[in-house]
């Protein structure tokens, strides 16, 4: 069979591995924690055949405007829920997670070994983000469209498959300001390659970026919020203080060790390779490696541009190292393809593990037994809700329960959190929020703070309670109390936001 022993080489073998190990890391349970509005979105568009632009799942926010950025993506992921469940979330998401390493690993060109290796080393960087949740589409699309960009070097026309990818990514996720931003981070770098040293065909291809680059931006305003999507993002970082994925990540964790490692190795790379390291290479590493350091969720851009970087001079090592090892093989052939079905077998075994354990999963997570208590008796009023939470009620309760607050920052605004903070952490007044929103159910984690402060209280009884989450129902007339909670705490200062660490924003 000369096929499958020229297919069947160690290097091709390699990298076949390499993909099938990354769908098998990348196949994770559905727990993050935004999943669950997100479906129920989908299922809201599906069924009035429009995109909503205010808030229909809050009683804090309703009718206030809601920008949708992610309409599309969420009426796929209902769809794919709605016929196949957790399964085919899990399996899609792991292999869009491997999918979106491929055009890396092809921008890597240092010989499958190196660039396999470097593949895999950022995928581990970036594991910390993965999951199923839209943003993944954005890693999927960024890394599609520095390969165009990078390709287009030799043939410019690439450029205008940028236009049909940014319609569907600017309907898939608002990460699409990133495609624009790459490109304007392009057109620097080969501004001055224009003087160091001079090249005058730079000067074309300028041209065409900056042709591609008008051609997005108007490319941009169709999707149905319109250009208002091109400053959505700057809207919505402005309340991701107390998330934790917009924080610094902290070295401290073994979470973040491939990623501290990659930015070892990219100085090194840089002072040790022979090549010369082009003004574009040296822009993108500032610009992505600042983001990087500034915030866990950017982490992945910082890996897209430093590994095709480190690895060119390791695939230079290898090469002058001449490895008798490394060489084609096609008597190993059809051991490489037992190696590739055990990998195929692992693979399938393990996912299978992974949706299997689903449902504990979501109960150890998430109060699914508090959630069906309170599907069967809903609550009359108002219910004040955990903040990590919040997506999974609405999925469960909505349209019959609204709910106080969830992942949806952008739409509560720092007022909202400041109010949600002082009832859940006992602040001054803690009392206060619950009154205003006149709020007659409360569940949250049975070992928060709140939870602990209603258990004293005569005012609430516990409704229901187990390992997850616990219910208080109020047994009080609010009248008697708002005027004069409103009156002492009129002059009191509002509290900073501690850090919560809660969810990551989607």
């Amino acid at each position: 069979m000369p096929t499958v022993k020229n297919f069947f080489q160690l290097r091709r073998t390699f990298v076949i591995v390499l993909f099938i190990g990354l769908f098998a890391m990348a196949a994770r349970n559905v727990l993050d924690p935004d999943v669950w509005w997100h479906l129920k979105t989908g299922e809201w568009i599906v069924q009035h055949r429009a995109v909503p632009h205010t808030d229909p799942f809050s009683y804090t926010r309703a009718g206030q405007p809601w920008t949708v950025h992610e309409w599309l993506c969420q009426v796929a992921i209902y769809g794919l829920f709605r016929w196949t469940g957790y399964t085919g979330l899990i399996i899609a998401f792991a292999a869009i997670i491997s999918a979106a390493f491929f055009p890396l690993y092809l921008r890597c060109r240092a010989g499958p070994v190196a660039s396999a290796a470097m593949t895999a080393w950022g995928a581990l960087a970036t594991a910390v983000v993965w999951g199923v949740r839209p943003q993944i589409l954005s890693l999927l699309l960024l890394s599609v469209w520095l390969l165009i960009l990078e390709r287009s070097e030799k043939n410019p026309r690439l450029l205008w498959l940028t236009l049909p990818l940014t319609v569907l990514w600017v309907n898939l996720h608002g990460g699409v300001i990133l495609g624009p931003a790459f490109l304007g981070l392009f057109i620097a770098g080969e501004f001055l390659e224009t003087f160091f040293p001079p090249n005058p065909h730079v000067t074309i291809r300028l041209r065409w970026l900056s042709l591609a680059l008008v051609a997005d931006l108007v490319l941009i305003t169709m999707n149905p919020n319109g250009a208002s999507i091109l400053w959505y993002p700057t809207q919505t970082m402005r309340v991701q203080s107390h998330i934790s994925e917009w924080a610094s990540p902290n070295f401290h964790s073994a979470d973040y060790a491939a990623f501290f490692l990659l930015l070892l190795a990219t100085f090194a790379a840089l002072i040790v390779s022979r090549r010369r390291v082009r003004p574009r290479d040296i822009i993108l590493l500032l610009a992505t490696l600042t983001a990087a350091l500034s915030s866990v969720r950017m982490i992945p851009l910082f890996v897209l541009i430093a590994v095709p970087i480190v690895a060119r001079p390791l695939g230079d090592w290898l090469a002058a190292s001449n490895s008798a090892a490394l060489r084609p093989r096609s008597q190993f052939a059809f051991l490489n393809v037992g190696i590739v079905v055990a990998m195929i077998v692992f693979a399938a075994i393990h996912t299978s593990q992974v949706i299997r354990r689903q449902p504990q999963a979501e109960a150890t997570h998430f109060p699914a037994a508090a959630a069906a208590y309170l599907q069967q008796y809903p609550p009359a009023g108002n219910i004040f809700n955990h903040y990590d939470w919040g997506g999974y009620l609405i999925f469960k309760l909505y349209p019959q329960t609204r709910v106080f607050t969830d992942g949806r920052t952008e739409v509560y605004g720092e007022s909202m959190m400041q109010e949600f903070v002082r009832a859940y952490y006992l602040q001054d007044s803690w009392q206060q929020p619950l009154l205003k929103w006149e709020v007659t159910t409360v569940i949250v984690p049975p070992d928060s703070a709140l939870a602990s402060a209603l258990r004293e209280s005569r005012d609430w009884s516990l409704s229901y309670q187990d390992s997850v989450g616990a219910i208080f129902s109020k047994s009080f007339n609010y009248s008697a109390l708002q005027s004069n909670l409103y009156t002492n705490a009129a002059s009191l200062p509002p509290k900073q936001i501690p850090d919560m660490h809660l969810t990551r924003a989607y």
